[in-house]
């Protein structure tokens, strides 16, 4: 189901809830949002639609990765940039890393463990900021 975007600051700078394996259609909500908006944004987090559960998509290139409980085991290779968000107006300033390593469920409920590196590291770093309630 297509959601509304939030742009409510004190419940996006909330920290979200660790997800269940019940929360599998909150990953299809993100999908379907993420379809509609995808001229303007990347990647989500469930916060953006109104969810306060630990659950992102990421665009990665040819598919988008809907991750549940993500976790950085890994990162390294520090730079400065600036983001927007699809949530919030204008640019912030903040630090990303080049390579990261995320370990996360799937939508089979299944655990795994991607690398990214550039760009798709970048989002993910960005929607793993929202659901600790860090607003970029």
């Amino acid at each position: 189901m297509v959601r509304t975007i939030v742009k409510d600051i004190f419940f996006l700078g909330q920290k979200s809830e660790p997800a269940t394996k019940s929360d599998i259609s909150v990953g299809k909500d993100l999908q379907d949002t993420l379809e509609v908006n995808r001229a303007g944004c990347v990647g989500m987090a469930a916060n953006m639609i109104g969810i306060k559960k630990r659950v992102i998509i990421v665009n990665i290139g040819l598919v988008d990765v809907v991750m549940f409980n993500p976790v950085m085991l890994r990162k390294d290779t520090p730079y400065e940039t600036e983001e927007g968000c699809l949530s919030l107006t204008g640019v912030r300033k903040t630090t990303r890393y080049e390579n990261i390593e995320v370990e996360y469920y799937d939508m089979d409920w299944k655990k795994q463990k991607m690398k990214l590196s550039g760009w798709p590291a970048q989002i993910c770093q960005h929607e793993m900021d929202h659901l600790e309630g860090i607003l970029i």
